[in-house]
């Protein structure tokens, strides 16, 4: 009798459990019916605003569609080209990737993008400064706020979202190689040409910019990637909070897994390689991986081998087994380059968003 009434008691405890999780993914739907969908989008270089000028053309409610509620965090080690230059010669937090995502949010090539995105040709003085890092420093001088740069450059250009930096504070990425040299800097990192065991930022942990970890917690989504593994994604997970808030968040959480090999950072690394490495960096911070299923050109694949860089193999069944649910789709961009199709990320990122997986 006793043994029954146990039996019955985990049985209805189990049920419960189950119709519990039913009712908050139910719940979950509902609100997403209701509100746009809350997406922050991580990390730097091409690939974020690859991601964000997709996600940008679906932000504005439609009937039936409730929009999207858009944050971009971005990487703030960059020390090199025209970021790099500002950094060393006034001080300066690198406005590049900041500026490169906010163009992405614009959505459309309007007058003042391509004024933002302008570089100066030449070898001297303004020569390789893109206008709107020179812009946005100048307000951040001007303002005394390089927050209030960013929105106000946001407004000009009609961002149809919010860019946040990962952090304020000035910092350098550090890099501890397999052959146990370090190396300071991102530039230095890439010209290096080694393999990498970690990487640490310097000042270590620093603060996060307000409103960042609010935005993790309240997410629906957290995208991640693609791009330079170590110097656009790694630094923005490596700021202080950023891995405990990730951990905590509902939100799911999605790697954009890179179509190819970086020189001299990646090299030889496959899909795996990039989840561990997040993983023995963070913890375990990622729900599912959408990886390409479209094989490339053999002639495109050739031209980039001679580069040093290979298609990033995926071994789906490693992937589960190390708790990251594969999602495969054709991600690939016409043309002659590798590279993602923004269009087809987002299609697949809103599905995975709105299904839950």
């Amino acid at each position: 009798m006793i043994e029954s009434d146990l039996v019955l008691d985990e049985t209805w405890s189990t049920q419960k459990d189950a119709a519990k999780q039913a009712g908050e993914q139910n719940e979950l739907r509902q609100a997403l019916e209701l509100r746009p969908t809350r997406i922050v989008a991580m990390g730097g270089g091409t690939g974020l605003p690859m991601v964000l000028k997709g996600l940008a053309r679906r932000a504005t409610p439609k009937p039936g569609e409730p929009g999207l509620d858009l944050t971009a965090v971005v990487a703030m080690s960059d020390d090199g080209g025209s970021s790099g230059r500002l950094r060393r010669t006034r001080g300066a937090l690198p406005p590049g990737d900041v500026r490169n995502c906010l163009v992405a949010l614009a959505e459309g090539k309007g007058p003042l993008s391509e004024v933002f995105q302008y570089r100066f040709a030449g070898k001297k003085g303004l020569a390789g400064h893109a206008v709107g890092n020179l812009l946005i420093s100048a307000l951040a001088e001007l303002k005394g706020d390089f927050m209030e740069a960013v929105r106000v450059s946001g407004t000009l250009l009609g961002a149809k979202g919010r860019v946040l930096p990962s952090t304020l504070a000035p910092v350098d990425l550090v890099a501890q190689m397999e052959d146990s040299t370090e190396v300071v800097g991102e530039s230095n990192i890439c010209r290096a040409r080694g393999r990498i065991r970690k990487v640490h930022l310097s000042p270590s942990a620093p603060a996060p910019v307000d409103g960042l970890l609010e935005s993790i917690r309240t997410a629906d989504m957290i995208v991640i990637g693609p791009g330079s593994l170590y110097s656009s994604v790694m630094p923005n997970l490596l700021v202080d909070g950023v891995a405990q808030a990730l951990r905590e968040t509902r939100a799911l959480k999605v790697m954009v897994a890179n179509l190819m090999t970086q020189p001299g950072e990646t090299d030889g690394m496959d899909c795996l390689d990039h989840v561990r490495a997040i993983i023995d960096h963070v913890g375990p911070v990622l729900d599912a991986v959408l990886v390409n299923g479209t094989t490339p050109c053999e002639e495109a694949v050739r031209r980039y081998a001679r580069k040093g860089s290979t298609p990033v193999r995926v071994d789906r069944r490693a992937l589960i087994d190390a708790g990251v649910i594969p999602v495969e789709a054709d991600l690939l961009k016409e043309g002659s380059r590798i590279r993602h199709d923004g269009r087809k990320v987002t299609r697949c990122l809103l599905k995975m968003a709105r299904s839950g997986i």
